[in-house]
């Protein structure tokens, strides 16, 4: 995520200074007005191609998978993209707003960079994109803060991030119509046009509801189950155009159109019968309610599958070490149940940390599933218990000098913990994965 993002903003600044050394940069302007110029077309032109990279990451592009290392990490970039595109809009506005009253009142209006001048249907177009721009700014402006703001409704913050493809291009026409003519003629025009035509894609892709469509099968629920107060399993089974999962791997989950998809763990194996079961932990509240709303025979529409927290990655020269935390358990439910179908040498030390080990619904199924695998040593960290785990808890399970690979799904207050103390004991030898299950 930080390379791809990284090199679009190097690769967006470098043909930025390509053109002002391609055309002087002055433009007729004092130093001030150049300067101020310039930071308003840089500021705009990240804004747009981040937006445009966001817009484009949207549409989930599976294949984007391998290079990014999940669909979670893809919606991860996604995320960070458009909050950046939105705080370069921000410098953007500011640039235009604030930095040019503050030079009119220190130097006055001589020495600005005159205007380029349009009639007829380009000047029409370019006053209507000069307000869509800053509509559309206010509004992702406002947007950026809901998302940011967790405790707003996600099922509102759901129907307001759909007006985003919109938004975007209102935005676009902004970007195209404003550039400097000259932009045409340099490799930021070419740039310009390439991260456009990706983010229109992205956004009539998403308006006219293609996004997920073709890895999208439809089926009934066959079984509610609710092993905890706060958990809950269904199972559904689903029609053909269900592709298999491999172990490890997520879906967006549809129980309610209005309510949309959710993304959930697979917590089954996959046995080709196209039958997917799900753990479901009372987090919001949808969740909390879903039990009520759901019956057997209840119609669902499950996306995927999607991610790369695949133990068909693992490697093989390196010590294996599972940690889960709480509702994190659902992978390695889905890793065991495989194991159970096609036993192998697999061998690894499993974490897994609960609130309370005497009532969590969970470790009665681990203990069973691992019995059946020498393998696997089982770890069972009961917090009431006072059975917190620890980074010398991990350092313990490894041989020697041998690395270690580590696979994490979990709280991130927990991974943040681990990774601070094992990279002080480990010197490198720890080699951390973890999905980025934040969607939002």
């Amino acid at each position: 995520m930080k390379i791809l993002l990284g090199s679009l903003l190097a690769i967006v600044s470098l043909a930025w200074g390509m053109d002002v050394v391609a055309t002087g940069g002055s433009n007729g302007g004092t130093l001030p007005w150049v300067i101020r110029q310039e930071a308003l077309y840089l500021s705009g032109l990240l804004s747009i191609s981040l937006m445009s990279l966001a817009m484009f990451l949207s549409t989930r592009p599976a294949w984007l998978e391998t290079p990014l290392g999940g669909m979670d990490r893809v919606y991860l970039t996604h995320k960070w993209a458009g909050i950046l595109g939105v705080s370069f809009a921000v410098v953007h506005w500011l640039v235009e707003e604030v930095v040019g009253d503050i030079l009119k009142a220190m130097i006055g209006r001589e020495g600005r960079i005159p205007k380029e001048q349009f009639t007829g249907f380009l000047e029409v177009m370019r006053d209507l994109a000069k307000d869509m721009g800053e509509w559309a700014f206010y509004l992702v402006l406002a947007m950026l803060v809901i998302t940011l703001w967790k405790r707003f409704p996600y099922k509102t913050w759901r129907v307001v991030h759909q007006a985003m493809p919109v938004l975007y291009l209102m935005l676009a026409l902004h970007a195209a119509m404003l550039a400097p003519t000259d932009y045409w003629t340099q490799p930021v025009g070419i740039l310009i046009a390439l991260l456009g035509t990706a983010g229109i894609y992205g956004a009539l892709y998403s308006l006219v509801g293609r996004i997920g469509r073709a890895r999208r099968a439809s089926g009934t629920v066959t079984a509610i189950e609710q092993p905890a107060p706060d958990v809950l399993t269904v199972t559904c089974q689903l029609d053909n155009n269900w592709r298999g999962h491999r172990p490890g791997q997520f879906a967006f989950i549809t129980f309610d159109e209005k309510e949309g998809a959710h993304p959930f763990t697979i917590a089954s194996a996959d046995r080709g019968n196209r039958s997917v079961s799900f753990q479901i932990k009372a987090l919001g509240d949808y969740t909390r309610t879903l039990g009520k709303r759901l019956e057997v025979g209840h119609a669902v529409k499950v996306e995927g599958p999607y991610g790369r927290f695949d133990m068909a990655r693992q490697d093989s020269s390196a010590q294996q070490i599972w940690i889960a935390g709480g509702i994190g358990v659902t992978p390695f439910l889905a890793w065991l149940d495989s194991l159970q179908q096609t036993p192998s040498k697999v061998s690894a030390d499993l974490h897994y940390c609960t609130r309370d080990r005497t009532n969590d619904p969970f470790v009665a199924r681990l203990e069973a599933n691992c019995a059946a695998l020498p393998g696997i040593r089982l770890h069972i960290h009961g917090a009431q218990q006072g059975e917190t785990l620890s980074a010398a808890d991990v350092a313990a399970a490894q041989n020697g000098s041998r690395r270690s690979e580590i696979w994490f799904c979990g709280p991130q207050g927990l991974a943040e913990k681990l990774k601070q103390e094992l990279g002080r004991i480990g010197q490198g030898r720890f080699r951390f994965h973890q999905e980025a299950f934040e969607m939002r």
